[in-house]
């Protein structure tokens, strides 16, 4: 922690700002983008919205209380900024915004970017029909294998609703997986 703090002043001073910040993005960028990228599902959405994230992370900063790990802060940034994008992008194109992230998997296979085998596919296409919050879980659980604590400081919701929400999205995808095969 001691290390983050030093980071953190960094971060936070005129002088030194600029070349921490570029170790941040160094850093977290990739990261983040697969964070985001299992969120909002496009390629190039996932790297508009990464782009959001680190320009609100450069200009809050300062608000920063370490009361919880700089990653931790970004991770709850990058989330917040990914559903604001799916909820503009949805209703933009006058559909919900689970009717949106379902035709985005759908077009996964075409992704020039999605470097996936078939099973994965089948896999990110039943975890786009989760519900978001079921969605959001299952991502951070099993793709980024983020403990419960991680999860339920970023959400800011109790462990048991994240594990009654990671069974629940277990199960659905279990379903929805045997009917597919």
């Amino acid at each position: 922690m001691e290390q983050q703090s030093l980071f953190v002043r960094a971060l936070k001073h005129p002088d030194s700002r600029d070349e921490a910040f570029s170790s941040l993005v160094s850093e977290y960028k990739e990261r983040l983008y697969w964070h985001i990228r299992k969120i909002v599902i496009d390629h190039d959405d996932a790297n508009d919205v990464v782009q959001n994230t680190f320009v609100k992370i450069h200009l809050n900063i300062e608000s920063f209380k370490e009361n919880s790990s700089l990653y931790t802060w970004m991770y709850r940034i990058a989330t917040n900024e990914s559903l604001n994008f799916i909820k503009t992008k949805a209703s933009k194109m006058g559909l919900k915004n689970q009717e949106w992230i379902e035709s985005l998997a759908e077009g996964l296979l075409a992704d020039s970017y999605f470097n996936g085998e078939e099973a994965d596919l089948l896999l990110q296409k039943q975890v786009a029909k989760l519900p978001e919050k079921q969605r959001i879980v299952f991502n951070m659980r099993y793709f980024d294998k983020m403990n419960y604590e991680s999860i339920s400081e970023i959400l800011e919701t109790s462990v048991g609703a994240l594990k009654s929400s990671y069974h629940h999205a277990v199960k659905k995808i279990k379903i929805q997986l045997s009917n597919e095969i």
